[in-house]
């Protein structure tokens, strides 16, 4: 409306200036220089989303403007923005923003990373957490948009990554203690008629279970997204390293007939980005065991078949 009002009066005002300036010449309001006395104009900035924040809304891979709204961590939310870094030269010049392997998008997803580490005080894969990097709406980034928000959500479970829940209060500084309520411990796995693992809710590891994380295999950097068994068993070799060392047992060729092992990867699209941590949890199939495994050695796992 205001620009509106202006171009309206604009002929007018125009008019009026002229007859006052030719008739009154350079009185004590007017000097002939209509700039002398203004500051000058702050440069235009667009929107910036803020870091440690909480959002109303699901994670999505661009962040258009009208759909950003802060709330306070206290009450139910679903992401959490741990921090906002900025696009550099040459990636900040591209037509449109950074998305699937891309370069940029894999340097963002690294620092997202890094980042999150530091917020959360501990590794974000080792509890029921998952990452993501929000990038500009390609209209704003087209208007010179060029930040980029590190997202953190909480998962009901690990299987298959989960599925994102509502928390209240803050992931800041969450895994700074091992008695973290959202660290992988111990599991209930659960197979289907095919012999396939069909759940792995999680048990106290107090009580009986059969399977129990060990912690993250990193793949190789030009490893494939696994499919088939052939490069599954890559996987799996890298996690039962991982027990091997968990429990205090011979990496050797008995390994396998000790235990199995669970290899969770994360979904194609973060493993595109860079991504290769794997999930890894030994597992007894009809086992019931009591208390954790870790440093128990070869009495605690000892050969079950061969």
């Amino acid at each position: 409306m205001r620009l509106r009002l202006r171009a309206r009066w604009g002929i007018a005002m125009a008019t009026a200036a002229l007859l006052a300036v030719a008739g009154c010449g350079n009185g004590n309001d007017v000097d002939g220089d209509l700039t002398n006395d203004w500051t000058a104009m702050a440069p235009a900035t667009g929107f910036v989303p803020a870091a440690a924040t909480c959002h109303l809304s699901n994670f999505a891979v661009f962040g258009p403007r009208a759909t950003y709204e802060e709330v306070d961590c206290a009450i139910a939310h679903r992401t959490e923005t741990v921090f906002v870094g900025e696009y550099p030269a040459p990636v900040s010049e591209a037509v449109d923003p950074p998305t699937g392997s891309s370069a940029g998008a894999r340097a963002a997803y690294q620092i997202c990373d890094d980042r999150t580490t530091q917020y959360l005080g501990g590794l974000w894969r080792n509890a029921r957490l998952w990452i993501g990097v929000t990038h500009p709406s390609p209209a704003a980034w087209g208007g010179g948009a060029r930040w980029f928000r590190c997202e953190v959500v909480e998962l009901d479970s690990i299987e298959d990554d989960g599925a994102l829940i509502q928390r209240a209060g803050s992931l800041r500084g969450v895994l700074t203690t091992a008695a973290s309520t959202l660290a992988l411990t111990c599991y209930a796995v659960q197979l289907d008629t095919a012999g396939a693992i069909a759940a792995m809710p999680p048990a106290d590891c107090a009580t009986k279970h059969n399977g129990e994380f060990v912690g993250v295999w990193t793949a190789p950097a030009k490893a494939a997204y696994p499919k088939g068994d052939t490069a599954w068993e890559e996987f799996h070799s890298g996690c039962r390293k991982l027990t091997a060392e968990y429990v205090g047992v011979p990496d050797d060729a008995d390994l396998q007939y000790r235990t199995g092992v669970v290899s969770l990867p994360g979904n194609a699209d973060v493993w595109a980005q860079g991504d290769h941590g794997v999930r890894c949890y030994l597992w007894l199939d009809k086992a019931e065991l009591i208390g954790s495994l870790r440093g128990k050695g070869i009495k605690a796992l000892p050969v079950q078949y061969k």
